[in-house]
Formats: C-alpha cells, structure tokens, sequence
C-alpha cells in the first residue's frame, strides 16, 4: 500500500485526510526528525484525534511506507519543474543542472527524505521502504527518465561520473555543517563542483579546477 493506492474507504474526504497527514509528516520529519515526529506528533499537527489517525495508519509501518511514496512522489514533480525549466540565456546545461539541484536540496521533501535516509542507517524498518525509492533515484540520477532535461550527457562512464560528482558533492554540501564564512565558502566550492563537471563532461578548453 502506498499514497495513492489504498482500500476501499478512500473516498474524497478521507483522499483529504490522509493527504493532510502525509503532508503533515513531510514537514515534520524535515524539521524536527524521523524519530520526533511520532505517529501521534503527526496526528496533532493534522488536527485529528488518535483514532481518526488509527483509522487512516493503524501502524508506524503503514504510515512510513505511505510518507516514503508521498515525499517520493513530491521530489519527481518538483524534478520535473526543474527539468521544463529552460537555461537563461548564455548559461552552460551542467551549470543550470547543478543551480536546479542545488535549490531543490532546500526543498521540503528533499530536506525530508535526506533526513529519513539519515534515520534509516539504524532503523532497518525504515531502510526497507526506503529501498525502493533510492534505486529509482540512483537510477535517474540527474541525466535519467525523471530529469533528463537536467543533464544532456551520455551514458559512458565519464558522463556517469560527472553526475555522480555533481550529485553526491551536492548532496553532502546541503547536509555540512560551516560554522564561519558560509556564503563565501559555500560559492567557492559551487564553482569548483561547475568547472569539475564541464571538464568531464570535455566542456571548452577548462584545465583548472580552481580558476582565476
């Protein structure tokens, strides 16, 4: 069972419910944990008593198993956005790939679904229903079926890995912490991830990672 297929009791209204519950759990698990953000955190913060809860999620599993397709669901639309989004004019395709996926790490469901990825590494319940959804993604990747509007690169392992590069160097810059000089540091090191990309990806005659 996941957010959109459900039993027979899923006329309009409870559609509603469970949709104000899902939603409301995308934005808890992003702002105060996986772990914080109990089944009954989550029914409080929906406006519904426990047994309305009980009714919709009658256990932690069904309602993991749910959020996870919810949130997953939630991060293709916004792919999808990014993907329809033309380049402003002048600006290189890898360039925008990586400014796309950079803002969407600071979007609700990808700040909720890092932070069940983070939970999962001891919850073996929650690192099940995350499977699936992680293989798509690192399927996709920025270059697969979801975005591939994103990245226009080949399938050879060089083109590979500048998405691996510009993908994992993303991700753990959006989960770092600096305490001192974060704009600046932080530009710097977008910069270097652009020029690291446009070099395998063989972009015009770059030979310095660091640049002028």
């Amino acid at each position: 069972m996941d957010a959109r297929t459900y039993p027979m009791r899923a006329t309009p209204k409870s559609q509603r419910t469970r949709a104000r519950i899902l939603d409301a759990a995308t934005r808890l698990f992003a702002e105060i944990g996986y772990h914080a953000a109990s089944n009954a955190v989550i029914a409080d913060a929906a406006l519904l008593t426990r047994g309305a809860m009980l009714y919709h999620f009658a256990t932690r599993e069904e309602l993991v198993e749910a959020a996870v397709a919810h949130i997953d669901l939630a991060r293709a639309r916004l792919f999808e956005q990014a993907a329809t989004t033309p380049a402003p004019p002048g600006v290189d395709a890898a360039e925008q790939a990586i400014d796309s996926y950079w803002a969407l790490l600071h979007e609700l469901p990808f700040r909720a679904f890092a932070e069940l990825e983070a939970a999962a590494r001891t919850d073996p319940m929650l690192a099940e229903r995350l499977a699936g959804a992680q293989s798509a993604f690192d399927h996709a990747q920025l270059g697969g079926d979801r975005v591939g509007a994103l990245v226009s690169a080949g399938d050879d392992p060089r083109s590979q890995t500048s998405r691996d590069l510009g993908r994992f160097l993303l991700e753990g810059l959006a989960k770092g912490s600096m305490t001192y000089d974060e704009t600046a540091r932080r530009e710097r090191l977008l910069q270097v991830v652009k020029r690291a990309v446009r070099m395998l990806n063989r972009k015009g005659d770059l030979h310095d990672l660091w640049g002028d």
